[in-house]
This record gives structure tokens, C-alpha cells and sequence, in this order.
């Protein structure tokens, strides 16, 4: 059975764009529009990484990720923050969990699978 990816994506166009960077692959894909729905999901099938993108309806992603870390049962999913602004823009993300990897988009498949495979192996 392959690892879950949690995808918090609300435009379909770029979680196409990851739908089929892990075709072929072993990775289970899950799919969140905002982070009000990702925290619903992650009580249903907890993942073993999280895709988040910061500009989202109802629950931004930097506040979706200061209630995912301040609750020790998922606080140590990893993430991957994916957006197309540069970190720059979101410094104060890094202070919630210094381990984050930064992805401005558009990346390479191969870039992000090998962060994926450094945050929780192939």
C-alpha cells in the first residue's frame, strides 16, 4: 500500500498538474480544497505529507498550518508548502515549523518527488 499525500489545492487546474506528476508512481493522492476541508480529512485518513498551497477560501493555509502543528497528533506530518508567491512573502510560515520545504510554482516533477522522497522515502 503507498504513502498518502494530502493535496490542498482549490484550483482544479494545478492538482491536474498533480494528478499527473504522480501517475505511475505508489503515492495515494487525496484532495482538499481549503484547509477547513484538509483538517476534515486528516481526522478521516490521516496522510503521511501534506501539499499546501497558501492562498485558499475559508481556511488559508498558514492558518491551516498553525492548527495542524499546535495539535500534537498531526504536528509531525511533514509539508510541503507549494505556491506562486516567493518565500519572501511568507517568512512567518517558517516559524511555525522550520522543517517546511518551499516549492514556488510552476516546479518539476522531479524537483518535488525528490522532496517528497527526503520528507518520507519512495
Amino acid at each position: 500500500m503507498g504513502k498518502k499525500i494530502l493535496i490542498i489545492e482549490d484550483e482544479d487546474e494545478f492538482f491536474f498538474f498533480y494528478t499527473m506528476m504522480f501517475e505511475g508512481t505508489d503515492y495515494i493522492v487525496l484532495r482538499a480544497i481549503d484547509g477547513k476541508d484538509a483538517l476534515g480529512k486528516i481526522d478521516e485518513d490521516k496522510p503521511d505529507l501534506i501539499i499546501l498551497d497558501l492562498l485558499l477560501d475559508q481556511l488559508t493555509g498558514d492558518a491551516f498550518l498553525k492548527q495542524l502543528k499546535s495539535n500534537p497528533v498531526y504536528a509531525n506530518i511533514p509539508v510541503i508548502i507549494a505556491s506562486s508567491f516567493s518565500p519572501r512573502s511568507y517568512k512567518t510560515i517558517f516559524e511555525i515549523d522550520p522543517r517546511l520545504v518551499f516549492l514556488e510554482k510552476p516546479f518539476t516533477q522531479e524537483r518535488l518527488l525528490a522532496e517528497i522522497n527526503a520528507k518520507i522515502g519512495a
